[in-house]
């Protein structure tokens, strides 16, 4: 009875080291532990490099690469820019717009390019249509596709039942905004939140005019706040854009055709202006107070008062009415419409050339 006992204990102990055996001989690796970002303030060079190492890696990104390439680089981007200047942060701005514009990048064939465009034209009748064909898509159609909504990708109308890939406006207001300084940060939050959704379809708004009032006034008080902001340019290209879309509209959308009086006036815009003329102190309350005394004055009084004389775009986009159109322009100091722009502020966190 001893000797079994003991030749039971036996093969418990060569089992239980054969197991071990076994588990130390096992084909699986074992799972590696991430690097670790040292960010301690005794190796500042490393850190140097890594942003460097971002730089070139970003430049590295183009339309063959995955959105898990995209996902590291943003990921290493939020370590990195607490870190720098202001002008180093905006460097690295510029090579992630340029970045995701190559990752984007379609290169179709007429068949190919047919096929896309009838699914843009699908989803514009039926946003909730299921693709056929999806094999008639450019490979690279299929992947972005598959992954929209992966490393701040996004598929959206672009105008006239087109589809069009874009960066989301908000990746920028959550990768660099916050990492910014007030007037940088305020400037691309407050874009990429307006274009989230579209506010232009088919060159007509998709904007109340209380919208338009309130984006004008805040463009405006934005220029008072930030004089010295890296985005001037462009808030103030927006403040008079929004201006002459709350008292013009757009060719699809006009506030109104012959400006002959209040009655002839869209009524939301003339309530929105009135309400504009009771402020002091703003520039679109001078323009509002104006766009009123304009509606005021007769044919005779506008010709003997304001000399203006339309362009030829004006007389193509105005018909009879473009002498009206040219003495409110000028009267009321309106200089930015759609048509002239070369920026496009409407699709992400900030302007875009055209």
């Amino acid at each position: 009875m001893v000797k079994f006992f003991r030749m039971s204990k036996l093969i418990i102990l060569l089992s239980s080291c054969l197991g071990l055996l076994a588990c130390q001989n096992s084909d699986t690796p074992p799972v590696p532990e991430p690097p670790q970002v040292q960010t301690s303030a005794s190796e500042p060079v490393d850190l140097t490099q890594m942003c460097d190492n971002i730089q070139h890696n970003m430049q590295q990104i183009d339309n063959t690469r995955t959105t898990f390439a995209l996902e590291q680089i943003n990921q290493d981007l939020k370590v990195c820019l607490p870190l720098l200047p202001l002008a180093e942060q905006l460097k690295l701005l510029d090579l992630s717009t340029q970045m995701y514009q190559r990752f984007l990048h379609v290169e179709r064939s007429a068949t190919e390019q047919l096929a896309f465009e009838q699914h843009a034209f699908d989803m514009a009748q039926h946003p909730t249509i299921q693709q056929s064909h999806f094999e008639k898509f450019a490979a690279r159609d299929q992947y972005l596709l598959k992954h929209k909504g992966q490393a701040y990708l996004e598929l959206h109308d672009a105008g006239a039942s087109k589809l069009a890939y874009r960066r989301s406006p908000q990746y920028l207001a959550i990768i660099f905004a916050p990492y910014m300084p007030d007037a940088e940060q305020v400037f691309i939050e407050r874009l990429a939140n307006d274009n989230m959704q579209s506010s232009l379809q088919d060159a007509g708004l998709t904007l109340d005019a209380t919208d338009i009032a309130e984006r004008a006034l805040f463009w405006e008080d934005y220029l008072q706040r930030y004089p010295k902001s890296h985005f001037i340019a462009d808030a103030r290209y927006l403040a008079e854009l929004y201006a002459t879309l709350l008292f013009k509209g757009t060719a699809q959308s006009p506030v109104s055709y012959d400006y002959v009086d209040e009655s002839s006036i869209q009524p939301a815009v003339l309530f929105e202006v009135k309400k504009l003329a009771e402020l002091q102190k703003s520039t679109l309350a001078n323009q509002a107070r104006k766009f009123i005394a304009f509606l005021q004055m007769s044919a005779e009084q506008r010709l003997n008062e304001i000399s203006a004389q339309p362009t030829a775009q004006q007389k193509r986009e105005h018909g009879e009415q473009a002498l009206v159109h040219a003495q409110l322009n000028q009267y009321l100091n309106l200089k930015t419409t759609l048509t002239n722009s070369k920026r496009d502020c409407f699709s992400d966190g900030i302007c875009l050339p055209l």
